[in-house]
């Protein structure tokens, strides 16, 4: 936590921060002193976790963002930038799920899989990255990639292959943008347990079981785990690293 209020906090901005991975990631910022700026495609849906950090005593902007309009991406970099006067670290967390066979998988669900989570990382990625040249500071951006884009599954082609191409945009970026002393890095968790993912395996703790067996460790990665360890890449501690990707899955690449 920061202490001295003589030190500018630092700001981090979190995509798709109203539940899951994103939250966590807001909440773990927070306690350690940061301003944050998170987006949703609802507004609604972040007033809970503003909610609780604001009542701890933190500084959050809630922004509606269309992370598929490049507008709109245009349009809320500058506003963050506006509000805070600075921002340190971007979490790239936003994206949607599809679980489909490749052999039914339509050209209108490849284009929204693409453009929400591969196109839109790129293109927010870009703009900031753009202000930070401009402005001559250094950044940090973290993208929330997947295990699908390591280890293939069926029926979630499209979606590992949108995750894939994070983990080899996370090395192009780096190895551009290290000049300008931006940092990129990548975290990819294996099947993570969140309340929703929870209510999935009630009614059939069988395949949750199935799920277990298939993990070294016999255990799900946690929201705040990767949470943990998006902390660790925005530090000081990880300031040599880039280009690099964090693999929270209990041991399934160790297969």
């Amino acid at each position: 936590m920061l202490t001295n209020q003589s030190i500018p906090k630092p700001v981090a901005l979190i995509t798709g921060a109203a539940q899951g991975i994103g939250a966590a990631c807001a909440q773990a910022l927070a306690n350690s002193g940061y301003q944050l700026a998170l987006t949703s495609r609802k507004l609604s849906q972040l007033q809970p976790i503003a909610d609780q950090i604001q009542k701890a005593g933190g500084s959050v902007l809630t922004l509606e963002l269309n992370i598929n309009d490049h507008l709109h991406i245009k349009e809320i970099t500058q506003q963050v930038f506006n509000n805070f006067g600075r921002l340190d670290v971007l979490i790239n967390n936003a994206g949607i799920p599809l679980r489909q066979e490749a052999l039914q998988v339509t050209p209108a669900e490849w284009d929204i899989i693409m453009d929400t989570n591969l196109k839109g990382t790129f293109f927010l990625s870009q703009e900031v990255a753009n202000t930070w040249v401009s402005l001559n500071t250094p950044g940090c951006i973290i993208n929330m990639a997947s295990l699908h884009g390591i280890v293939a599954m069926p029926g979630r082609s499209s979606y590992g292959i949108a995750k894939a191409g994070i983990l080899q945009m996370t090395k192009m970026l780096a190895l551009e943008w290290a000049q300008h002393n931006i940092r990129v890095n990548a975290i990819a968790p294996g099947r993570v347990e969140t309340p929703a993912r929870a209510t999935t395996f009630a009614p059939d703790p069988k395949y949750r079981e199935a799920m277990l067996n298939k993990i070294p460790l016999k255990r799900f990665c946690t929201p705040e785990q990767a949470a943990a360890a998006a902390c660790y890449l925005a530090s000081d501690l990880a300031s040599i690293m880039t280009g690099q990707v964090l693999i929270l899955d209990g041991g399934i690449t160790t297969y």
